[in-house]
């Protein structure tokens, strides 16, 4: 969460001509109603459910570039439906960038607790193995401008597609 997922995925979709979808701002969208409602009445049990279908459904599309939300890597059946239809882009973030980035986002159920920091480095945890276990590609978001962010990830989908285009 606020690793710049739907930001970069949108210039991604851009670049590469592909449309774009972002698996929280369909929940909204089908439901309508906001994700922190959803949690409310609903509990994080039954946003991950709608998450779950969502995925399956959006990652079986062809030319789209999919973000999710942050915790839809801890569903075993996400992971494989994205693993097994697509390309796996981990945008990884120190917990310090995160934290700066979403410490005034009300829009994050999880967040809203006493230490939300301590809530980032306990979900940092938890989720980073999970995503290195799916990605074909790791890039770190860090400070850089969203722009250059993108043309690292055109490079490394580059350098992957030619490998994966070579005979063994």
């Amino acid at each position: 969460m606020g690793a710049g997922k739907t930001t970069i995925g949108k210039l991604i979709a851009k670049h590469l001509d592909k449309i774009f979808f972002d698996s929280d701002h369909e929940i909204e969208k089908r439901t309508g109603v906001n994700i922190p409602l959803i949690f409310e009445l609903e509990g994080e049990a039954g946003f991950r459910a709608r998450e779950a279908a969502i995925i399956k459904e959006l990652s079986e599309q062809k030319n789209i570039v999919l973000a999710t939300g942050g915790g839809a890597v801890l569903n075993p059946q996400n992971r494989d439906s994205l693993r097994h239809n697509g390309t796996v882009i981990y945008l990884r973030a120190r917990v310090e960038d995160l934290w700066r980035r979403t410490r005034h986002d009300k829009n994050r159920p999880l967040l809203q607790t006493a230490d939300p920091l301590a809530k980032l480095k306990e979900l940092f945890a938890q989720r980073d193995p999970l995503y290195r276990g799916i990605a074909d590609i790791v890039v770190d978001s860090g400070e850089q401008s969203a722009h250059a962010l993108v043309g690292q990830i055109e490079e490394h989908l580059k350098r992957l597609y030619e490998n994966n285009a070579k005979p063994n």
